[in-house]
């Protein structure tokens, strides 16, 4: 039994590397941005929260102004859901959602490391009114699925200009 075992974690292994599969190696953060004070409206936010999350743990701790030797500054967290199309009965039939996001990073004297920045993600959903519930469900995850994916596109941006200053 344990020749099958080790038989099937060698084969396993074989076809992580094959496939080109490698865990994420740490963030290549501008170095200025070892002690980071985040300048956000609502620190409770889903996409600030992933963001300091990823951050976290690319080596980032978050500090007050006096301690910073950065600011990465989001002001602008916008989500907003627009009707796009709408039935003969005078209902709705299909909702775009837009997440958009402006963030810029400065140094503990104001220069700017990473000028505003401004990204766009959006998505549509169908209305059925049959469904009401689970509508609103997918609206929700969809929101969800938009800030997550805003986040892990913001942190790689500050990789970037990391990799490109050193």
């Amino acid at each position: 039994m344990t020749a099958r075992l080790l038989l099937t974690m060698l084969s396993l292994g074989l076809i992580c590397t094959a496939c080109g599969f490698q865990l994420r190696e740490d963030a290549d953060l501008p170095p200025e941005m070892a002690q980071t004070q985040l300048v956000v409206d609502d620190e409770n936010n889903i996409l600030v929260r992933r963001v300091r999350v990823l951050l976290e743990q690319g080596g980032v701790r978050f500090v007050d102004s006096e301690q910073a030797t950065a600011f990465l500054e989001i002001p602008v967290n916008n989500v907003v859901t627009e009707v796009l199309t709408i039935g003969d009965n005078a209902r709705v039939r299909e909702y775009r959602i837009t997440h958009t996001v402006k963030f810029r990073v400065t140094d503990a004297e104001g220069e700017e490391i990473i000028p505003m920045q401004t990204m766009r993600q959006a998505r549509e959903i169908s209305f059925d009114e049959q469904e009401i519930l689970a509508t609103s469900r997918e609206q929700e995850y969809l929101k969800k699925d938009l800030a997550e994916t805003l986040s892990r596109l913001l942190v790689t941006r500050l990789e970037s200009a990391g990799s490109n200053r050193g």
